[in-house]
């Protein structure tokens, strides 16, 4: 079963990161971007009987490496 995590940062949460993408964008003469917020995707391939057990697998992946819930919040798609 295949699956994507999306990671982003929480509101309020700095993003130094987005604020350098968005001042790059500027300099390139890109109009009309008002912000950026920066974020991490990782696609997996799970071996699991149902989609609740893919999300439950994933889930316990996302609470123990892939996002640091103090700062981050991630999604769970089921492809």
């Amino acid at each position: 079963m295949k699956a994507r995590i999306i990671v982003t940062l929480k509101t309020g949460v700095l993003d130094p990161q987005g604020k350098a993408i968005e001042a790059a964008l500027r300099s390139l003469g890109v109009e009309g971007v008002d912000s950026v917020r920066q974020g991490k995707v990782f696609d997996l391939e799970v071996s699991a009987r149902d989609g609740a057990a893919a999300e439950a697998t994933l889930r316990t992946a996302c609470e123990k490496l892939l996002a640091n819930t103090v700062v981050e919040n991630y999604a769970i798609e089921i492809l």
